[in-house]
C-alpha cells in the first residue's frame, strides 16, 4: 500500500515510518488519498485552492472542508459560526483546530467553550489545511468530536508578493509576503492590514485588523526546524442579530441595529517552535491572548432601564508542547508502524469576566474569575500493514485535565479534575488502485468550561446550581469508500454515526453555551470532483444529517442542528492567464427550538471570481453574493424585549442577514 508524507506544511503520515521521505507540494485540493488516509472523510487543501476561492471573510477558510458551513452573527472581528455533521458548533465547540502545532480552540473562554477565532491567520501564509471528520486518529484530542483541521504554515512561498484589494463599503486589504535565504536557513515574513465599514444602515464596523508573521525555517540532514512568531490585533464595531418583529414593524431595516454601541477588540501574540527528523517530532508554544467584547441579544428584557448590554473579557496565556516518536517493527509478515506521543497544555487565565454595561460603560460585575487549567495527554497508535490490500490502525489515548477556579464569589471557587481513556480503530481495504473501502470507530470528547465544574451558586439569581462534568465523552463510527481516477473523476462517500454524552447548546439571551442532554446523530456525506478537461472542473459536496437528543419526549430536537449542507463549484481556466471560479453554498432549514415547530429558512448564496495572471502581476475581481440574496446567515429563537413591550418579553426569531452583493478588486505584484 502506497505511503506518502507531505513535508510541505509538516503533515506526516498517520503512524508511518520516515525512512523514505518524499516531498510533495500540495497546491490544489487533495481528496484522492487512496493508500494514504485511514478514512473516507479526510483530505488536504493546498494554497492553490485557497487563493482561488472567493471569500467574504478570510476566516471562511474552514469552508474549504466538504460539509463545513461558515457564517457570522456579529461583527467581522468576532469568531465565526461553524456548522458540520449536524452540529451548530457555535464558535468552535466539537471541532478542533490547530496551527503550526498550536491549539486554536480556547477552553473556559469568556464568550463560549472552544472559541475558535481564525482572524489571526493570513491565508497567503498557509501551505496546506489537512482535515479529518470524525475522531479516528489517536492524535485527535479535546474538541475533536465532529472532526479536526490542521493549518500548516508555508516553508516555501510560491511567490514574493504585494497584494492590494479594494471593495465596496470601504473594504481595504493589503498583504506583503516574502522570504530571504540565511545560509542554510530561510526567513519568511508576512504582514496584513484590513479595514472595512460593512453595509449596515446605522453603524460603521470600522474594522482595523493587523497581522504579522515572521518564520525561520532550517532544513538539514539532521532534521527540520521552524520557529514562528505571529501577531494579531483588531478592533471593530458590531451589527449583531436582530428580532424579526423589529423589522416587520419598521423600527429598523434588515441592515439596522437596536444597539449601535456593540463591538470589541482582540489580540493574539504567539511564539512556537517545531522540530522533525526521521523518527522524532516535537513542538512548543506560548500564546498571549485577549478579548474585550460587547453584546446585547435581549435588549431590555433583564434591565428595562439600562438595557441588557454586557461585556465579556478574556485575558490569558496559553503554553504547552508535544513530542512524538515514530518507529517500525515487524510481527511475522505484518509491518507495524508505531506512533507514540505525549502532550501538555496550560491555560493561565488572569481574568475571564462578565459585566453589565450601557453604551460600553461599566455598570456592574456579574462574575469575575481567574482560572488555571492544565491538560496532559498520552497516546499510542499502531498501523498494521497485513497485505498490499489490507491495513488496520489501532490506537489508545489518555487525557487528564486539572482546573482551579478562583471566583469573586467564594462559593464558585474550587478545584476540579477529570480523565478519559479513549480507543480508536480503523480498517482500510484497497480493492484496486482506484477504489478503497474504510471502516472506522473512535472515542473522543470535549471539555466543559471549568467554571461550570466548580459552580455552586448562580451569579445572577443566587440560586443553588448543579455542576457539570469537566470532560464529556463521545463515540463515533463511519463506513466509507473512495474512487479516484487522476484524469477524470474523484468520488467519496461516508455513512457515519455519532453519540455525545452531553450536548453544548447556545443560549441566545446569555450569549454563551450551556450543557444539555445526551445526543445522537447519523448522516451521509458525498463528495464528487470531475475534470471535464485540463482547463475545466466541476465539484459538488453534500451532507445529510439526522440529529436528536436522547430523551423520551417530543422535545428532542437539537437547537441549531442543520440537516443539509451542500456546495458546488465550477473552475475554468479559459486560457493560461484567465481563470474563473463560481461557487454555490446551501445550508438547509435549521432547528430553532426543541419541539421542531420553529425552523429557519434555508440559506443559499453564490460567489464568483475572475482573474488574469501574467508573469509578475495578477488582477482579480470578486463578486460576492452574486444574486443579492437576502437570506439569513444565522437564526436563533428566544425571548427578547423592546422598550414598549411586556416585561416578560416576546419569543421571536432573531437573525443576522448575509451581506448584500458586493464587488472587490484585487491587484497582486509577484516576484
Amino acid at each position: 500500500m502506497k505511503k506518502l508524507c507531505f513535508i510541505a506544511g509538516c503533515l506526516s503520515c498517520s503512524g508511518g515510518a520516515f525512512a523514505n521521505i518524499e516531498k510533495i507540494t500540495v497546491y490544489g485540493h487533495r481528496t484522492g488519498l487512496i493508500g494514504e488516509s485511514i478514512s473516507a472523510s479526510s483530505g488536504i487543501i493546498g494554497q492553490g485552492e485557497i487563493e482561488n476561492r472567493p471569500m467574504l471573510r478570510s476566516t471562511e477558510l474552514l469552508e474549504l472542508i466538504p460539509g463545513m458551513a461558515v457564517t457570522q452573527h456579529s461583527g467581522s472581528g468576532k469568531a465565526n459560526q461553524y456548522f458540520i455533521r449536524g452540529f451548530n458548533l457555535d464558535h468552535g465547540t466539537d471541532f478542533s483546530t490547530n496551527i503550526d502545532g498550536m491549539p486554536i480552540n480556547m477552553r473556559s473562554h469568556g464568550h463560549g467553550q472552544g472559541y475558535t477565532d481564525l482572524n489571526f491567520i493570513i491565508p497567503e501564509t498557509i501551505a496546506t489545511v489537512s482535515y479529518q471528520k470524525g475522531s479516528y486518529d489517536a492524535k485527535q484530542g479535546d474538541f475533536s468530536t465532529a472532526g479536526s483541521a490542521y493549518f500548516h504554515l508555508t516553508d516555501n512561498p510560491k511567490h514574493q508578493q504585494l497584494d492590494f484589494t479594494i471593495g465596496e463599503d470601504n473594504y481595504l486589504r493589503a498583504v506583503a509576503l516574502g522570504s530571504i535565504p540565511l545560509g542554510n536557513s530561510k526567513l519568511i515574513g508576512a504582514t496584513e492590514w484590513q479595514g472595512y465599514d460593512g453595509p449596515w444602515q446605522d453603524i460603521k464596523e470600522s474594522v482595523n485588523k493587523k497581522n504579522a508573521l515572521l518564520r525561520l525555517v532550517n532544513e538539514s540532514k539532521h532534521g527540520n526546524l521552524s520557529i514562528s512568531a505571529m501577531a494579531y490585533d483588531n478592533t471593530w464595531n458590531s451589527a449583531d442579530q436582530i428580532p424579526q418583529r423589529a423589522v416587520d414593524q419598521g423600527i429598523i431595516s434588515s441592515l439596522g441595529s437596536l444597539d449601535t454601541t456593540l463591538g470589541g477588540s482582540s489580540s493574539r501574540y504567539s511564539l512556537s517552535a517545531n522540530w522533525q527528523n526521521e523518527h522524532l517530532t516535537a513542538n512548543a508554544y506560548v500564546i498571549d491572548y485577549k478579548l474585550n467584547l460587547y453584546s446585547n441579544f435581549s435588549y431590555f428584557l433583564n434591565d428595562p432601564v439600562n438595557g441588557d448590554q454586557f461585556n465579556q473579557r478574556d485575558n490569558r496565556t496559553v503554553s504547552g508542547g508535544a513530542i512524538s516518536y515514530q518507529f517500525s517493527d515487524v510481527l511475522g509478515s505484518i509491518l507495524l508502524n508505531h506512533d507514540v506521543g505525549v502532550e501538555l497544555r496550560n491555560d493561565n487565565i488572569d481574568n475571564v469576566g462578565l459585566y453589565n454595561t450601557q453604551s460600553r460603560n461599566y455598570l456592574s460585575t456579574v462574575r469575575e474569575d481567574r482560572v488555571d487549567e492544565t491538560s496532559y495527554a498520552a497516546y499510542w497508535q499502531t498501523q498494521l500493514t497485513m497485505s498490499p490490500q489490507l491495513e488496520a490502525t489501532v490506537g489508545v489515548r489518555y487525557d487528564y485535565i486539572d482546573a482551579s477556579v478562583n471566583s469573586d464569589n467564594h462559593l464558585n471557587s474550587g478545584d476540579a479534575n477529570d480523565d478519559l481513556l479513549g480507543f480508536k480503530a480503523s480498517l482500510t481495504y484497497l480493492f484496486n488502485e482506484n477504489v478503497a473501502g474504510y471502516a472506522n470507530w473512535g472515542q473522543s470528547f470535549h471539555s466543559n468550561d471549568a467554571r461550570g465544574a466548580t459552580i455552586q451558586q448562580d451569579p445572577v439569581t443566587l440560586a443553588a446550581t448543579d455542576t457539570v462534568d469537566l470532560l464529556v465523552k463521545s463515540n463515533g463510527a463511519e463506513l466509507g469508500m473512495r474512487y479516484f481516477d487522476e484524469k477524470h473523476f474523484n468520488f467519496s462517500a461516508a455513512l457515519w454515526w455519532l453519540s455525545l454524552d452531553s450536548e453544548l447548546l447556545f443560549v441566545g439571551d446569555a450569549g454563551n453555551t450551556e450543557a444539555s442532554d445526551a445526543s445522537t446523530r447519523y448522516g451521509l456525506e458525498l463528495s464528487a470532483y470531475y475534470w471535464l478537461a485540463e482547463t475545466l472542473s466541476l465539484d459538488a459536496e453534500a451532507s445529510f444529517t439526522h440529529s436528536r437528543l436522547d430523551i423520551d419526549s417530543q422535545n428532542d430536537r437539537i437547537e441549531g442542528a442543520v440537516p443539509v449542507v451542500a456546495s458546488a463549484g465550477v473552475n475554468w481556466h479559459i486560457t493560461e492567464q484567465w481563470q474563473t471560479s463560481l461557487r454555490l453554498r446551501h445550508i438547509g432549514k435549521r432547528m430553532l427550538n426543541d419541539d421542531g415547530s420553529q425552523r429557519s429558512e434555508p440559506l443559499t448564496v453564490v460567489n464568483g471570481l475572475v482573474s488574469y495572471q501574467h508573469t509578475h502581476w495578477k488582477v482579480g475581481l470578486e463578486l460576492l453574493n452574486l444574486f443579492d440574496s437576502s437570506d439569513h446567515d444565522i437564526d436563533y429563537y428566544y425571548a427578547s424585549r423592546l422598550p414598549t413591550e411586556p416585561a416578560g418579553g416576546i419569543e421571536d426569531n432573531h437573525y443576522h442577514p448575509i451581506e448584500p452583493r458586493t464587488l472587490r478588486f484585487n491587484v497582486s505584484l509577484l516576484f
